[in-house]
């Protein structure tokens, strides 16, 4: 054990070296090495080394091989992917007079007035619709002349409905805008040079949406 620690005594003196070279000698004597700073005795073999001082002489340490280039691989990494932005909200609404779906932005859509007919809903007699048989009002407006309640037809041929509306899924929203965007393309193939303006800036709104789908 202590031939090694001896044996470990040299790089620790290179490493305690200073901005010039060292001596160090190497005294042996029984068997057994030392290696130390001073000269050895007279009753032991002497061997002198010169160790060199491995830190410059303004006293900046070297880098390690290769740490340059592994500061310009990091350098020249490309920057971190921006986050996708988050899929509009988008609604899927069924119309009120004739039960035909389409999406929407809005999920609270304005009421607004649909005829009866529209709607399905039982119509009275021409005379309820016009007025009575004393005074009857013709649907040509020229023969009206004032006669009749025309209040009566505007109101109760008419009902408020408002369309249903459930907010989609984000899977139902990609394939809207998917919808959407392959709709626009052929807009945007079949218009006039002149139209194509509104027509590209939605195609770019919808293409950017459609990469939070990917």
């Amino acid at each position: 054990m202590r031939r090694m620690v001896l044996a470990l005594a040299v790089p620790v003196l290179a490493a305690g070296g200073g901005a010039s070279a060292e001596t160090v000698y190497k005294c042996v004597a029984g068997g057994q090495t030392i290696y130390q700073q001073t000269p050895c005795a007279k009753s032991q073999r002497q061997e002198t080394l010169q160790l060199q001082d491995s830190a410059p002489a303004n006293g900046l340490v070297a880098p390690m091989p290769g740490a340059s280039q592994r500061e310009d691989a990091k350098a020249e990494a490309p920057p971190p992917p921006q986050p996708l932005n988050p899929l509009p909200r988008m609604f899927g609404c069924i119309r009120a007079t004739d039960g035909k779906s389409y999406t929407s932005a809005d999920g609270n859509p304005q009421p607004y007035l649909a005829p009866l007919g529209v709607l399905g809903a039982a119509s009275g007699s021409l005379s309820d619709t016009y007025g009575n048989p004393n005074s009857a009002v013709a649907s040509a407006p020229e023969l009206n002349r004032g006669r009749g309640n025309v209040g009566a037809i505007a109101t109760r041929n008419y009902v408020w409905v408002q369309d249903q509306c459930r907010e989609l899924s984000p899977a139902e929203t990609c394939q809207a805008l998917q919808a959407d965007a392959d709709a626009t393309q052929r807009q945007i193939r079949n218009a006039f040079k002149s139209d194509r303006a509104p027509l590209d800036a939605k195609d770019a709104q919808l293409r950017e949406q459609l990469q939070s789908c990917r």
